[in-house]
């Protein structure tokens, strides 16, 4: 197969990082594969076998929208240039890419990556109501969201992120860990991902538990210097360590004892399947949507009332002063991930690839 997987940039994020995982397993599976992006840089490894095509000249609008359409309606203008078939992800692509697979009469699958209450504008709106129904497939994380897109499409598909990482073995556990709470996201995104009420809410658990540090991974001019003037005004900026945008994610969940999720909404969380299959001890609001798909509480970690900061910050300090309960969801949270490993849903992805040129 011929396959362009179609998003916007590749500097950084969740959705990103599932395109350069996805596209690097079809390589490998013998697949011509390449990444369509309309601007920004690249921030995750590929295969030698991937293509990178760059459309990123914006010679009429300061849009990606405008200007990726033409780009990419004058780029398979050229027959040798069409895919088999196209798999859009993120935002308002659909814009773009359905109406020019449309044109060239090309299969397109759209992707979702986050629920749909995420997104609440009328553009979204627009582009679900009315272009979402021409895709071939559309793909959606959790079964939060099946009675809503299956509104829009006859042929919605459940389709979890992979986890990147191999589960970690029970004999490779490390013996030790840092004791540091660990979150991670686009610092910018600090609403979504519950950043700004994350520093008064882990003040007084760090006060109390001198010992303990949080650490927070991610890039962001913005977030970083809201986080840092809240982290003085609650007198924590000590305790609290700003790693920036880092390439050793692995190694960070894996050295600390706790990971967190604080997050206001997810699609289906890719730092929390990461987080467990390192054998973190994992702690998240049951946000809509994600977490409770993968977290079974008390089990393999612990799921707090959404947004309730007080429950968050006592299960928080509990998690600390237990070390057997770090212990065994330790042990635990790395056996729940077989549905998310990348050869299971990898397979998924090239039937549904397959299965859809077949139909059209």
């Amino acid at each position: 197969m011929k396959i362009d997987f179609a998003i916007s940039k590749m500097s950084g994020g969740g959705a990103e990082r599932v395109v350069s995982i996805l596209a690097n397993y079809l390589d490998d599976q013998g697949h011509d594969v390449r990444i369509v992006t309309f601007t920004g840089g690249d921030n995750y490894s590929l295969n030698p076998g991937v293509k990178r095509v760059r459309l990123h000249k914006h010679p009429l609008f300061h849009s990606v929208v405008f200007n990726g359409f033409f780009q990419l309606l004058s780029f398979y203008n050229k027959k040798n240039n069409r895919p088999d078939i196209i798999s859009s992800h993120l935002d308002l692509l659909g814009y773009l890419t359905i109406p020019v697979a449309k044109i060239y009469n090309i299969p397109i699958i759209v992707s979702e990556h986050n629920n749909h209450l995420a997104n609440n504008n009328l553009a979204q709106k627009f582009l679900w109501n009315y272009l979402y129904k021409l895709a071939d497939v559309v793909t959606i994380l959790t079964s939060f969201d099946m009675e809503f897109f299956r509104k829009r499409n006859n042929n919605v598909v459940l389709m979890p992120n992979p986890c990147p990482f191999d589960p970690i073995k029970q004999d490779a556990m490390p013996n030790k860990r840092s004791k540091s709470i660990l979150v991670v996201g686009n610092l910018d995104r600090y609403y979504q991902k519950g950043f700004d009420n994350l520093i008064p809410l882990v003040a007084s658990v760090l006060k109390s538990n001198p010992e303990w540090t949080l650490k927070i991974i991610g890039a962001g001019d913005q977030g970083f210097t809201l986080l840092k003037n809240l982290a003085k005004v609650h007198d924590v900026l000590d305790r609290i360590v700003f790693t920036g945008q880092v390439k050793n994610v692995r190694d960070l969940l894996a050295d600390a004892e706790i990971f967190m999720l604080p997050s206001r909404f997810e699609g289906l969380p890719m730092v929390l399947l990461e987080a467990m299959s390192q054998g973190t001890a994992c702690i998240s609001y049951n946000c809509i949507s994600g977490p409770s798909d993968i977290i079974t509480n008390d089990v393999n970690g612990i799921l707090v009332e959404d947004q309730n900061h007080d429950k968050m910050a006592k299960k928080l300090d509990l998690l600390i002063q237990s070390t057997e309960l770090r212990n065994r969801f330790q042990k635990e949270a790395p056996k729940a991930l077989a549905k998310y490993a990348i050869n299971a849903v990898g397979k998924n992805w090239e039937d549904l690839l397959h299965k859809t040129i077949a139909e059209k």
